[in-house]
């Protein structure tokens, strides 16, 4: 990779990991205080990102594009819901928790081999989650902490899967961008079924935080992200992303006046540190 190509790619990278942060922050803002609930969101969300990337779309879909799509619904479904409950800073953590899970994980069913020290990684991560989401927390944040994570988690799962099938889309119609239109096309009707968990209509302020998170920090930032990832390797796609959750927490700091608490510190530290042990030593 030349040096203009390398500065091109981490300028690219930082504008996608922004967005991602974007995405927990307008996420947030509008399902915490009640603007919009989770179905509505999830909805919106979606549909502005197919709008602003359907000059894009490059073909009409196919059976091709429904595992990306598939992966983009339950990425968002589980992430609206999780935020529900969870602050941006422990959502994200989260949440990129488990993207990196996955993409290691496929690693290794590759055949990619952890040290000793990679597997002390895990480890280390694993307590960190168990740290973040303890239920000594509930009365704080809710009757539990375990469900939204769970759902965070499993968003984490389907970011992660939605990554993967994301680095072999320069071989679809349209290459990344048209790959995006199309999943952010067939997602936004996979979702519609969610409106039905929605007790009240979304307020204003709600529908415009979903708007600018569908078409900018999602449908653009998506095909930012598109376009890294066959750029790199699969262990630094995967380290990458590790500054999300750091941005998301002083961002929620920031702008929503979240804590950063020692609860946030020692988790996220723990998780970030433990991953970062797997990569330095996965040889991808």
């Amino acid at each position: 990779m030349t040096k203009s190509n390398a500065l091109l790619t981490a300028v690219l990278a930082t504008f996608a990991i922004a967005a991602f942060a974007g995405n927990s922050l307008l996420a947030r803002a509008a399902l915490a205080d009640g603007a919009i609930e989770a179905g509505a969101y999830s909805a919106i969300r979606l549909a502005a990102g197919a709008i602003v990337l359907l000059p894009f779309l490059g073909a009409k879909p196919t059976r091709a594009d429904l595992p990306g799509a598939a992966a983009l619904t339950v990425y968002v479904a589980g992430f609206s819901v999780a935020y529900l409950s969870l602050e941006a800073g422990i959502g994200a953590v989260v949440l990129f928790g488990f993207v990196q899970a996955t993409i290691l994980g496929a690693g290794v069913w590759r055949g990619e081999r952890l040290l000793i020290s990679g597997w002390f990684g895990v480890v280390i991560a694993l307590a960190g989650m168990v740290w973040l989401i303890a239920p000594w927390e509930a009365a704080r944040i809710g009757p539990s902490a375990l469900m939204p994570s769970l759902l965070m988690a499993a968003a984490g799962i389907a970011w992660g899967a939605y990554t993967l099938i994301g680095r072999g889309s320069a071989s679809l119609a349209g290459g990344a961008t048209g790959s995006t239109a199309r999943n952010f096309l067939i997602a936004s009707i996979l979702v519609l079924p969610m409106l039905l968990l929605d007790s009240d209509l979304p307020s204003q302020q709600g529908v415009v935080l979903a708007i600018i998170s569908g078409a900018v920090t999602s449908g653009l930032g998506y095909v930012l992200w598109y376009k890294v990832t066959p750029r790199l390797g699969l262990a630094t796609v995967a380290s990458v992303q590790l500054a999300t959750p750091i941005a998301a927490a002083f961002g929620g700091a920031l702008f929503l006046a979240e804590p950063l608490t020692a609860r946030l510190a020692i988790g996220g530290g723990l998780i970030i540190g433990g991953i970062v042990l797997t990569l330095i030593k996965t040889k991808v």
